[in-house]
């Protein structure tokens, strides 16, 4: 491997997909940005890692930071692959985890199923101690109690703990106590509590989160230490950060302690990348829009903002696991350009959630895949050519691809071959506005109000479709694309979430009762920014309450001010409940549930070079060719085949086109006009 600086310039970002490794390196000496792809190993995450930095060639000893987020975590609960795992918790309440909220979302569905635990009943043990809503001691922990149980525990040759007692959030001894017992009792094993993760109340949602961490903290943990290792053995000196689902980075120490906090740590990167979008072009509301390998997700900047939501649910709110941990709000769908189509029995075309992964991948990629997938639908649209993906260092095997869709598509719904295609890809497209819906619309928001930003290797090929879905007019195709999480996770800052819950009425003394906790938290934020030992340019805290009308069940969270007062405060939640739920009381009394604060420690961030101005119309040089290319509103045309790293800023054209790159090709039918930006963005206009 070569290196194309001295030692310990360079800050890389590493983004592991379901389909591709993405690797973004920037030049702390002179700003530049390189870019690398390559698919991922499935069977080694660490040495996929390594490929996608060697296509950039330069080496991880050159890095004084490097920033990875992962998808171990998430695989490991989706796949039901994680660590053999013990529950322990107090006397009586071995099944919350199991009974969990016994909601039912879709009640006339008949094939509903709950919730499947990651810990099984008889793997659930029960100890003798009882802490109270407010703290206090109603039975004590024994030390000849935990021990039986940690014996018990130690009989079933677990791999990991999960540690719950009823209202630990509001006091951890006995918590803390247990873990130094199963410590001692089973010392190779993960041993996780819940005051480690979540210090709010909802013991359900608190296990469920405890439950899950310890399920993937064996493998995170041994995860993090062989990519360690094997940075250590090239030479690597600088420090390992990791991307959070808050869209935070914080210490590998971190991430081994709370492992959970990784669960969507890639689509987090690309939200926070979006948010350099807002500063640069000065555009507030953004829908973020991420089409993969494997899945899509969609995420909406307010104001340059995204909100963070405590509650997530693994698989989804009808039957998903639920955990409490500070997560941007993505809605996430398993359409991306692996997902397979397929026709069930009644002739019904279905594109996902199955996904050809990176092994064996779409039929396209010539590695053995026989199914269709959205990717070998696109290279028979013309949308891919076949000679120049990944910048032409892999070809694709359109032969492959025809067959495929023919076979299991075409044929069987008596098609011709570029119909069934363009089905796939239409199939596709619904489904990924949907996922923007429940974003926007579901959430009181209008998407036309907003801007999409699209991203991901394949995002830029449904970026137009999807926005004249949902009409809306602007659409923004940023430099690399297909690396662009990669991207966000250098212009991510240190970043930890803490909560306690804190209940008191919502008055001026209410409000003034919360000063002291605040101030505990400030200080234990402040604390572990130090521990990190990251030179940081600059530490903000922010503040937010959890509030909520008396007697209702659930809060919505609102950022506090410093110096609020109760009236201000008051209205900002009111109005937050209103836009939420589309109703509000503001003569009704509300309450205040939890106290949260966030500690950022800013980095530098990455400059994108300008581009060098054009004469307004793309010079010849930018034009690669021509090819019929079958658009989903007009059919067949003759496209423009156009060398995005050949536009200059101020070029405009309108469709058709595609404008391919390394990474990713940007679909663009007649009826829409192309903007060169001098950032080196694309600015699509869409006519409804």
């Amino acid at each position: 491997m070569t290196s194309k600086t001295s030692a310990r310039h360079l800050r890389i970002g590493v983004d592991i997909g379901g389909t591709f490794t993405d690797v973004t390196v920037m030049d702390v000496d002179d700003g530049s940005i390189s870019f690398g792809k390559s698919l991922s190993t499935p069977d080694d995450l660490v040495r996929g890692i390594f490929d996608a930095i060697a296509v950039t060639a330069y080496s991880p000893s050159d890095a004084d930071f490097i920033i990875h987020g992962s998808t171990v975590a998430i695989n490991a609960i989706l796949e039901r692959k994680g660590a053999k795992t013990a529950l322990v918790t107090t006397e009586g309440f071995r099944d919350v985890y199991e009974i969990g909220r016994v909601n039912r979302p879709d009640s006339f569905n008949l094939h509903f199923r709950k919730h499947v635990a990651l810990v099984p009943r008889h793997l659930r043990f029960e100890v003798s101690e009882r802490v109270l809503y407010d703290g206090s001691v109603e039975k004590p922990l024994l030390d000849d109690a935990g021990r039986a149980v940690a014996s018990a525990v130690k009989d079933e040759h677990v791999d990991a703990v999960a540690v719950l007692f009823m209202h630990s959030y509001a006091n951890v001894t006995h918590e803390a106590r247990m873990v130094e017992i199963l410590r001692e009792a089973l010392p190779g094993a993960y041993i996780t509590a819940s005051h480690h993760v979540s210090r709010e109340q909802r013991e359900y949602e608190r296990t469920s989160t405890t439950a899950a961490n310890a399920y993937v903290g064996p493998s995170v943990s041994s995860y993090l230490a062989r990519l360690e290792a094997k940075l250590e053995d090239d030479g690597f000196k600088g420090s390992l950060l990791i991307m959070q689902s808050s869209g935070g980075l914080c210490d590998v120490a971190t991430a081994r302690e709370q492992c959970i906090q990784m669960l969507e740590s890639g689509p987090a990167a690309g939200v926070v990348a979006s948010k350099t979008i807002c500063d640069v072009l000065g555009i507030g509301d953004l829908i973020c829009f991420d089409m993969g390998g494997t899945t899509a997700k969609a995420c909406v900047l307010q104001n340059g903002v995204a909100e963070l939501s405590s509650d997530y649910f693994i698989g989804g709110y009808n039957e998903g696991l639920a955990i409490r941990i500070p997560v941007l709000d993505i809605k996430e769908v398993g359409t991306g350009g692996g997902s397979i189509a397929t026709v069930d029995e009644a002739g019904g075309l279905h594109v996902g959630p199955q996904s050809a992964g990176a092994s064996p991948g779409p039929a396209c990629y010539g590695n053995g895949g026989e199914q269709p997938t959205v990717t070998d639908a696109h290279l028979i649209l013309g949308n891919l050519a076949a000679d120049r993906f990944l910048g032409g260092r892999m070809g694709l095997d359109a032969t492959a691809a025809e067959h495929a869709i023919r076979t299991h598509v075409a044929e069987p719904l008596e098609l011709d071959l570029a119909t069934a295609a363009e089905g796939i890809t239409a199939i596709a497209t619904a489904s990924m506005a949907n996922a923007v819906r429940a974003v926007t619309t579901e959430r009181g928001l209008d998407p036309r109000d907003f801007a999409l930003v699209a991203y991901g290797g394949a995002g830029p090929l449904h970026a137009v479709d999807v926005a004249r879905e949902l009409a809306i007019d602007t659409v923004i195709i940023p430099p690399a694309p297909g690396t662009f999480s990669a991207f966000g996770m250098l212009t991510a800052d240190l970043r930890r979430e803490y909560a306690r819950t804190y209940r008191v009425r919502l008055t001026a003394e209410g409000l003034g009762e919360t000063e002291p906790i605040f101030a505990e938290i400030e200080a234990e934020a402040t604390a572990w920014l130090r521990s990190a030992g990251i030179p940081s340019a600059d530490t903000t805290l922010e503040r937010s309450l959890d509030i909520r009308y008396v007697g209702q069940n659930y809060a919505v969270t609102i950022r506090l001010p410093f110096n609020s007062t109760q009236e201000e405060v008051k209205r900002t939640f009111d109005a937050v409940h209103e836009q939420r739920y589309s109703h509000s009381a503001p003569e009704e009394p509300a309450e205040i549930i939890a106290t949260r604060i966030s500690i950022i420690g800013a980095l530098s961030r990455p400059q994108l070079e300008e581009l060098a101005s054009g004469t307004g119309s793309p010079s010849p040089n930018a034009v690669i060719g021509r090819r019929t290319v079958r658009f989903a509103a007009s059919g067949d045309a003759e496209a423009v085949i156009f060398n995005r790293h050949e536009l200059l800023a101020g070029d405009v054209f309108a469709g058709p086109a595609v404008v391919q790159e390394d990474g990713s090709a940007t679909v663009v039918p007649a009826d829409v006009l192309v903007c060169v930006l001098s950032t080196g963005h694309l600015q699509l206009t869409v006519n409804p």
